[in-house]
């Protein structure tokens, strides 16, 4: 399985403005456009690491989704949430040749913490051997920054600030996450349950 982005958020869309605020940077010296490509940087590395930490798309975009197996025959967990719109489906033969599915055989149950796709028939179309299904689908709270939940948005400027005043420090390591940005993005983390045995 892999999932991919199709079209990654463009420049426009980062709150480099609130971001630029939030680090209290001086204005009127007539540079302080100099460092707007490095604090890009820094909001586009906590978008990818909040994502990645919540399975939730922030900003709307289209992804790629390619499996080459599914692991149920009627049913199948969606990677990334919010689901927006699911937009094609299409299976490839070991060869390449594509063969387009149509979307209205399929219906998403968009669930807020794991959505999952389902076939209106009794299962989904198994891949050959060698072969993948792609389904493209356009997911994310909002299509502009002022749509993303507030704890969400806070939380990426929390996080993109840590990484730009610890920017030198290589002692940072192994997936570090301040404590008040963790606590932001908990309610959004993937519910992991598990069963206990004896007592």
């Amino acid at each position: 399985m892999m999932l991919s982005e199709v079209t990654p958020v463009p420049d426009a869309a980062l709150p480099l403005e609130a971001f630029k605020a939030h680090l209290r940077l001086g204005t009127g010296f007539g540079e302080e456009e100099l460092q707007d490509s490095v604090l890009i940087g820094f909001l586009r590395a906590a978008l990818a690491a909040i994502e990645n930490r919540t399975g939730k798309a922030l900003l709307q975009r289209d992804f790629l989704w390619q499996l080459s197996h599914w692991p149920r025959p009627d049913v199948a967990q969606v990677p990334i949430a919010p689901i927006a719109a699911l937009t094609a489906l299409a299976q490839v033969s070991a060869t390449g040749a594509l063969s387009v599915l149509a979307v209205s055989d399929f219906w998403l149950e968009n669930d807020s913490q794991s959505p999952r796709l389902h076939p209106r028939g009794s299962c989904l179309p198994d891949p050959e051997a060698g072969g993948r299904v792609e389904i493209t689908l356009s997911a994310g709270f909002a299509a502009s920054w002022d749509g993303v939940p507030a704890d969400l948005a806070q939380a990426v400027l929390m996080l993109a600030a840590h990484f730009y005043e610890y920017r030198n420090d290589t002692g940072l390591h192994g997936g570090c996450m301040p404590f008040g940005v963790a606590s932001l993005i908990e309610r959004y983390r993937p519910l992991r349950l598990t069963m206990r045995t004896g007592s």
